[in-house]
């Protein structure tokens, strides 16, 4: 693809933005606002600019990245103005604040190239950790549920606070991707042998120890297996990548299994949620009620969708944030569903294939790294939407509702244009 075309994709996707929202208005018999003038300065503006920063900073990564991340912008901009007007207007300045934290991640990356994060290693395991924990600080986060306050400032502390896990684990990829790198040789010929087993030393075991008490704690404070299993499952995975060693996949999620099934058995809030996901039909918690409205939600969509503003995605909790995709699929179908999976199947592959062609070991982990979290979040957050997992907390990358995501997403694209364009020149 040329760089011509590349940036008619780009202008396409603002164009979808405008429709989106014009037939969103249709729908309610509003027409013409301010709104559909403002998405036009919102998505000319920022990714104009972003895709300015990678031709100037990035400019031999691959093409499509860019097209694809404001394709899934897009769709998920038009659903959460069709949920919510507020949410709507809250998301663009997110969406431009984190455009502009991409470009500065290129600009400041062009010099020394992504290979100046390796030595900030800890340094990012150690942002992960206050990050994970934001949620845990009564002074820092306010209340979940209950009385609370509204407006701006409200959903603006709840978006960092709350989705800091987000974060997390993009500094958790680099952190990966620096260790493994500095230890791939020894991770990969050491052994320790007990009878006839051959296991890893018991130090190249002990991140992914610490990893499974962390994501335990996420389950058991959260109540959330998806968002637990996403931050475990980057560890043996990645693990595995580095060395090719599937005894780091057995042990790993064979000791995540066994302290999954404590969790289960000791702790009332998690035995709970289960409850409520084999049960959601006879269940009247929040949980059992995102789980039958979101399968209700399906079923409506059929193949092409009720349209943009003619569903009622907004039965289902928490429809602008982690079910998301729940409106989309009612209201664009079946078919609109597909488009948007084959996006994120697209940026999965694309990111695997910038780290098959890298050179340099951490870069290549980094691109391995960035894929996996990616993928993984995406397949975890459609499991629980349709009841193969208990429904997680997990965003939508580029399409969520959300500030932390925002960020995290579109530094992702950032750290991945600059992988691509560094093995390509």
């Amino acid at each position: 693809m040329s760089r011509t075309a590349e940036a008619v994709l780009v202008l396409a996707t603002t164009g979808l933005a405008v429709f989106g929202v014009l037939l969103v208005n249709f729908a309610e018999g509003t027409y013409l606002n301010r709104q559909a003038a403002l998405t036009i300065l919102v998505f000319g503006v920022v990714f104009g600019g972003l895709l300015t920063a990678v031709h100037r900073w990035a400019s031999g990564s691959v093409p499509y990245l860019i097209p694809l991340a404001a394709t899934l912008t897009a769709v998920g901009f038009v659903m959460i103005y069709r949920l919510d007007h507020d949410l709507a207007g809250q998301q663009s300045w997110w969406i431009m604040f984190s455009a502009g934290l991409a470009a500065l991640a290129l600009f400041r990356l062009q010099k020394r190239g992504v290979a100046s994060l390796r030595p900030f290693g800890w340094v990012c395991l150690a942002a992960a950790v206050l990050f994970l924990a934001l949620p845990a600080i009564p002074a820092v986060a306010p209340p979940l549920h209950g009385t609370s306050p509204t407006g701006p400032t409200w959903r603006w502390a709840t978006e960092i606070v709350f989705r800091s896990g987000e974060i997390a684990r993009l500094l958790l990829v680099i952190f990966l991707a620096s260790y493994l790198a500095d230890r791939q040789s020894s991770l990969t010929t050491g052994v320790r042998t007990i009878g006839r087993f051959r296991l890893p030393e018991f130090g190249a075991l002990l991140p992914m120890g610490l990893a499974c008490l962390a994501a335990l704690g996420v389950l058991v404070y959260e109540n959330d297996l998806g968002a637990s299993l996403l931050l475990f499952g980057l560890f043996p995975i990645m693990f595995y990548i580095a060395t090719n060693r599937p005894t780091y996949l057995t042990i790993g999620f064979g000791v995540y299994a066994l302290g999954l099934a404590g969790a289960v058995l000791l702790d009332p809030g998690v035995r709970g949620s289960m409850g409520a996901w084999l049960r959601p039909w006879t269940d009247d918690t929040e949980v059992g009620s995102q789980i039958v409205q979101s399968l209700f939600a399906l079923a409506a969509g059929s193949i092409s969708g009720t349209g943009p503003g003619l569903g009622e995605p907004d039965l289902v909790p928490t429809a602008a944030t982690s079910h998301l995709f729940a409106a989309v699929a009612e209201e664009l179908g079946l078919a609109g569903s597909i488009v948007v999976l084959a996006a994120y199947v697209l940026l999965v592959a694309t990111g695997f294939g910038i780290a098959l062609r890298s050179r340099d070991l951490f870069s290549k982990l980094l691109a391995s790294g960035l894929s996996l979290l990616l993928g993984l979040q995406t397949v975890l957050l459609l499991a629980g939407l349709v009841r193969l997992l208990p429904p997680s907390s997990l965003l939508a990358p580029f399409m969520s509702y959300g500030g932390a995501s925002s960020v995290a997403a579109f530094v992702w694209l950032a750290l991945l244009a600059r992988v691509s364009h560094e093995e390509r020149t």
